[in-house]
């Protein structure tokens, strides 16, 4: 894990001095060491802040030259790095590291582009080829991993965060529709582009692409993955895929214990979390898994401290640390905090985890286990259950009122869902007839965009920020391709079945994870009491929300007076003023 950052210009040689600015923005990034290169005739510079995690001697540092051809500066860690380097050395080539930097060079030496479909990691890196005398950029297929680029005074720059290119006199411009729509709707990522962010002057590499440049010209950009054309397998049986969801989330986990440094777990207490830190004490590495970290919150009622005892019960040879983060250190750290963060956030959780980060750094820990991407992938919030059925009131009413019954037992209430007033009932009646799996699509088609186009990747941004700010290292199981393609090619029964949310999942960790979490009916996760917090928070920005017009940040546009929140203004005043 690292800070990486660039440049590229064929009508005048690279500046040091610009490196080492943009190196010196990320040096929380990478605390280990400094790295820099520079074409001699090309105009292509790279840097590097190095975090290390695999392969500590210096034969593992960077930027990294091999075959006297190729240069990268890397981000990340390619976690299949052990099975990719055994078939490489059966083609003939030969390492002098054990790091996984020179088994991906090798492998881009050897399938060029299409290396990106055989990695599991995360990962954002560039590799100059001094034979096409091309500039190769690549981003990992959820987004885990940053990287930020720009076009300034004729010169291409990129870098692992927007501080880095603010530093070389970037003007630092809001997007007035970017902060229109945070206002208005709630939304961080634009689905109309993609790479747009909160800044007019800075864009941002797309998840799961690559681009190719030449000349310091963007020639081609190219999605190389995503979940929309996976095939559903309506011929699996139900114990079947559990056997198979559970033995590609061990493996997952497995291969994201891969490190030569300090291992621990994030513990909210909820079914994530304490699968992964459970599964991963299981394996035989799991004695490995040093310190496990949680976030908790005195005298308020989503605490999640009860549950998070009975994980640590079942758990020998770790040490348990607990944070509570409160409104007086977050008014310390809000200025620190709003600058790691660099864009607006949805909430004062992701604070949460700012503090249990610094939490992991105080006790020596550099890499932990995170349960990020479950909820997206397997419908964990209750708002799928109702969109769920939903759709299932026109797409199949007999199981509509199977899954309401469920539902409603479950939680006792009997949620709102949207059923069309214009149905025609010989449509009803070819439903219940003849279209058995059509439904299937549709709620599917919302987990993918939430899981590859909008709410992952915000989360994705929070915990990368949260943990490099203090030079830490998370990784993500429920993000392992792998397992994420075969979820998509589950019957959406699987997921959602008798009024449950995540329903393979429960059932595969059966045995594993207490009862009374694997089958938990509400969901937390990490929430702090915002609303006393903001309380004490006014002094903050009142002054800012009096004297300020948010028709000046939006471009004129207005926003219904609901949604100017106390948190939205207190964004505002930190990224705007």
């Amino acid at each position: 894990m690292c800070g990486i950052a660039g440049s590229y210009s064929p009508d005048k040689k690279d500046s040091f001095e610009q490196l080492k600015t943009m190196a010196d923005k990320l040096v929380h990034r990478g605390p280990d060491g400094e790295g820099f290169w520079i074409h001699e005739n090309e105009g292509v510079g790279f840097a590097h802040r190095r975090l290390s995690i695999i392969d500590l001697s210096e034969r593992a540092k960077q930027p990294m030259h091999y075959q006297n051809r190729f240069t990268i500066t890397f981000n990340g860690e390619i976690y299949n790095y052990i099975e990719l380097k055994k078939e490489l050395e059966q083609k003939g080539y030969s390492f002098s590291s054990q790091s996984d930097t020179e088994v991906l060079m090798a492998l881009y030496a050897d399938e060029g582009y299409e290396c990106l479909k055989k990695l599991d990691g995360m990962f954002a890196f560039a590799i100059w080829d001094d034979v096409k005398k091309e500039l190769f950029i690549a981003r990992d297929r959820f987004g885990e991993k940053p990287l930020y680029y720009t076009f300034f005074e004729n010169t291409f720059y990129f870098a692992s965060e927007m501080k880095a290119l603010f530093s070389l006199g970037i003007s630092k411009l809001a997007t007035p529709d970017r902060i229109f729509k945070y206002l208005d709707s709630n939304i961080l990522i634009d689905e109309e582009d993609t790479e747009s962010t909160f800044y007019k002057n800075i864009r941002q590499l797309d998840a799961a692409h690559y681009l190719i440049l030449r000349k310091a010209k963007i020639e081609k950009r190219c999605k190389y993955w995503g979940l929309e054309n996976v095939k559903i397998n309506y011929d699996i049986k139900f114990h079947e895929a559990i056997i198979e969801f559970k033995r590609l989330l061990t493996d997952s986990i497995d291969k994201r214990m891969r490190t030569d440094t300090t291992i621990g777990s994030c513990l909210s207490g909820g079914i994530d979390s304490s699968a992964i830190t459970l599964i991963a004490k299981s394996l035989s590495s799991g004695d490995r898994l040093e310190n496990i970290f949680s976030a908790r919150f005195k005298d308020f009622h989503k605490d999640e401290g009860e549950y998070i005892k009975m994980v640590t019960e079942k758990i020998n040879g770790s040490n348990f640390y607990s944070v509570y983060p409160t409104a007086e250190q977050l008014m310390e750290d809000i200025n620190l905090f709003a600058y790691t963060q660099e864009e607006p956030i949805y909430s004062a959780s992701t604070y949460n985890q700012f503090c249990v980060m610094r939490l992991a750094k105080e006790n020596n820990t550099i890499v932990l286990l995170e349960g990020q991407g479950a909820d997206e992938q397997l419908g964990g919030y209750n708002h799928y259950y109702r969109h769920y059925l939903s759709y299932l009131v026109t797409q199949n009413p007999k199981s509509f009122l199977h899954e309401r019954k469920g539902y409603k037992n479950i939680h006792g209430l009997n949620h709102p869902y949207h059923i069309p007033r214009k149905m025609p009932l010989w449509y009803l009646g070819k439903l219940m007839l003849g279209t058995k799996y059509k439904f299937d699509l549709d709620i599917r088609s919302l987990l993918i965009k939430d899981s590859t186009q909008t709410n992952l990747k915000s989360l994705l941004r929070y915990g990368d920020r949260n943990s490099m700010a203090f030079s830490r290292e998370i990784r993500v199981p429920f993000l392992n391709h792998h397992l994420s393609e075969f979820i998509f090619s589950l019957p959406i029964d699987f997921i959602f079945n008798e009024g449950w949310t995540k329903y393979i999942l429960r059932k595969s960790i059966e045995g594993i994870v207490p009862d009374d979490i694997t089958w938990r009916k509400d969901k937390v996760g990490y929430e702090p009491p915002q609303g006393k917090w903001l309380e004490k928070l006014l002094p903050f920005y009142e002054g800012f929300k009096k004297k300020s017009n948010y028709l000046d940040f939006t471009g004129g546009k207005k926003v219904k007076e609901a949604d100017l929140t106390n948190w939205k203004w207190l964004m505002l005043k930190l990224y705007m003023e």
